[in-house]
């Protein structure tokens, strides 16, 4: 299993190409929830349709809203969501409580978070 978490760059746009796929075993599975641009969509509709890996999980595309003639969408073994990863609800609490303890932290002069601890 491959699972990208990095940022789409120059250095790191279309790093899941034809050439990276054909290094992958056949039974392997690439999950992408970082950035779309990472992946060339049609290198990766050719190798799941091909066999060269076994599946994708994609929560993001290189075109969002994804098109309805994007070819993963009828590519073999890929399931795409909406770049919604963040939506379970326990994440979403998380997310509300991350906020209100920095907010509080802000108010009450804290350091949380905080770069220049000089300043």
């Amino acid at each position: 299993m491959l699972s990208l978490h990095c940022a789409a760059t120059d250095e790191t746009r279309q790093i899941i190409n034809r050439e990276t796929l054909k290094t992958m075993k056949p039974g392997a599975i690439l999950i992408n929830t970082a950035r779309g641009a990472l992946v060339d969509s049609q290198a990766l509709t050719n190798a799941l349709n091909n066999g060269v890996i076994y599946a994708a999980g994609l929560d993001v595309v290189d075109r969002e809203p994804i098109l309805p003639d994007n070819p993963l969408l009828t590519a073999k073994n890929c399931l795409i969501t909406p770049h919604a990863a963040w939506l379970p609800k326990d994440v979403r609490e998380r997310l509300v409580n991350l906020a209100a303890e920095n907010l509080y932290e802000f108010l009450h002069n804290g350091t949380r978070n905080r770069v220049d601890l000089e300043g």
